[in-house]
């Protein structure tokens, strides 16, 4: 994919809700304050304080059962901790009901997984266009919505190939798209470049990075590599379910490369009438 700047495409009147109004002066987008979760007798988060300010971007950084993983699915309510605050917006969203907790991830988060975890019966276009569907709009809003976001992701023609027809990189970039199609508050991403190759990871976190920047979207990245990391604005380091002074981060491999500097907005991000 090319490296110039993604150009996000602006919403159609009736094709993704729109997001909340902004939160008071001072209020974190999003923040968890002493999450502690136990699996049984196993102490996944021990006590985690984390914000995240509009449009930032999170790297949260950490070794396999460091709790990294955990904490990114108690921050988007797929859990809910066993004690400790999350607010989205200076709401508290922990005891909110499952009906409540699954309309606010369908509708105010957005997702990203190490394996994309698209459905592999639905075509490209379908895995997109799903999410904006099930927030009631219309099967042709939606899909010409994803068509846009697949078409901005350098992804024109692939609308109609399964899961199974697209490169990994293709199909890591319509979990950006599909992500995206709401224009969501924050995007959680869990080791979106796990399964790729240095080339092609560097391409979809450049993809993840500077559209939901474009969208005006936060976006907390899990991974326990460097090079990932440097790709956010900011970065904290989770061992044994506690947040710990972070070791250095470098900018190799599939990190920005060269005349890049990681979570910098580009230039033309919106596109031509993309402002929101």
């Amino acid at each position: 994919m090319s490296e110039r700047s993604v150009p996000v495409p602006s919403r159609a009147p009736g094709s993704a809700p729109a997001a909340a109004a902004a939160p008071a002066p001072g209020v974190p987008r999003l923040a968890a304050r002493g999450l502690v979760h136990r699996f049984g007798v196993t102490t996944a988060l021990a006590g985690v304080d984390v914000e995240l300010g509009d449009g930032e971007s999170l790297a949260v950084m950490g070794p396999s059962g460091s709790g990294k993983s955990t904490l990114l699915h108690v921050l988007a309510g797929i859990l809910v901790p066993t004690s400790g605050v999350v607010t989205l917006r200076g709401r508290e969203v922990q005891g909110l009901g499952e009906k409540e907790r699954s309309l606010l991830r369908r509708s105010r988060y957005g997702f990203v997984f190490q394996l994309g975890q698209l459905l592999s019966e639905l075509s490209a276009r379908e895995n997109v266009a799903l999410p904006a569907m099930l927030t009631g709009t219309s099967r042709a809003e939606a899909e010409a919505a994803a068509d846009r976001w697949l078409a901005a992701l350098g992804l024109a023609g692939t609308e109609g190939r399964r899961p199974g027809e697209l490169s990994g990189g293709q199909a890591q970039r319509v979990a950006v798209a599909r992500a995206l199609v709401n224009r969501p508050e924050v995007v959680f991403a869990d080791e979106p470049t796990g399964s790729l190759d240095q080339a092609t990871g560097h391409d979809v976190m450049k993809v993840l990075v500077d559209s939901t920047r474009a969208v005006g979207a936060s976006l907390v990245v899990v991974t326990h590599d460097a090079d990932v990391a440097a790709w956010c604005d900011r970065r904290i380091d989770v061992r044994d379910g506690l947040v710990v002074a972070p070791g250095s981060t470098t900018r190799a491999g599939v990190g920005p490369r060269p005349g890049e500097r990681a979570g910098a907005p580009g230039g033309d991000l919106l596109g031509p009438g993309g402002a929101r």
